[in-house]
């Protein structure tokens, strides 16, 4: 039983039962306050790692393979955050089209009973073209309601902490590890019928793999090698850059 129900059960049954349990009330609430904090600052953690502007240029240049992409990411609408909940905008481009992206999300990020993260994917109304640039700018994003956005439905990311040996060959804090759950991410792109997307973050950057399957189980998009290695270009806790200068891109319709 959740610690906080506990004592609340204790309580309203009487001083008579809470006074032989005082040390045992008094640690439960301890316990549980300790935990709170503790999952805040990991939600923040993982916030800010997130925070900046990243890029798999590098990696494009070892392999073919790979394209280069820029990924833009910002905190957004903090009036609507609370202890366990931020939200982010969300933007990437072929690193020669930074105005035209291929892909622009929202993401709410929300701490679980478990201390997991959950990531929820949102999609923007259209047009999407007039929120480029919000990582740098989220004032783009001021007049966007929670009601505007559309849920990905399967498609959000479980996070947890990852195990110390699998993070032993880098130093500094363990990384945040997840992915999707099943087939239920829906998605028609070039004759799949569902993605799964799986993730590793660390204050460095990023390594996310995004991958379309068909009805059959063969994979249609996406690498094949591994997942795309995003490295970070802007400093820990910094905004992100303001996207390069390029061609203004045509209203969507």
């Amino acid at each position: 039983m959740n610690p906080r129900i506990l004592l609340l059960s204790v309580l309203a049954a009487g001083p008579l039962v809470c006074l032989p349990m005082l040390a045992g009330c008094a640690g439960s609430q301890s316990t549980s306050d300790a935990a709170a904090v503790a999952a805040r600052a990991e939600l923040d953690e993982l916030t800010s790692w997130m925070t900046g502007t990243f890029s798999s240029a590098a990696q494009a240049k070892a392999d073919p393979e790979f394209r280069d992409i820029v990924l833009h990411m910002a905190p957004i609408w903090p009036e609507r955050g609370t202890a366990k909940v931020r939200w982010l905008y969300v933007e990437q481009a072929v690193a020669q089209q930074p105005a035209k992206p291929y892909r622009q999300r929202v993401y709410k990020l929300s701490v679980l009973e478990d201390r997991s993260i959950r990531s929820d994917v949102f999609t923007l109304p259209e047009p999407r073209l007039n929120f480029v640039g919000g990582a740098s700018n989220p004032a783009l994003l001021a007049g966007v309601a929670e009601k505007d956005l559309t849920l990905r439905e399967g498609c959000s990311i479980t996070l947890t902490r990852a195990k110390l040996e699998i993070s032993s060959k880098a130093p500094g804090p363990t990384p945040f590890t997840g992915g999707t759950s099943g087939t239920g991410c829906a998605s028609d792109l070039q004759g799949a019928a569902y993605a799964v997307s799986e993730a590793i973050i660390s204050p460095q950057g990023l390594l996310t793999w995004d991958r379309g399957f068909d009805a059959a189980g063969k994979q249609v998009w996406g690498a094949t090698k591994g997942g795309y290695d995003f490295v970070r270009q802007t400093p820990l806790g910094a905004p992100p850059a303001a996207p390069a200068t390029g061609p203004s891109p045509k209203p969507a319709r």
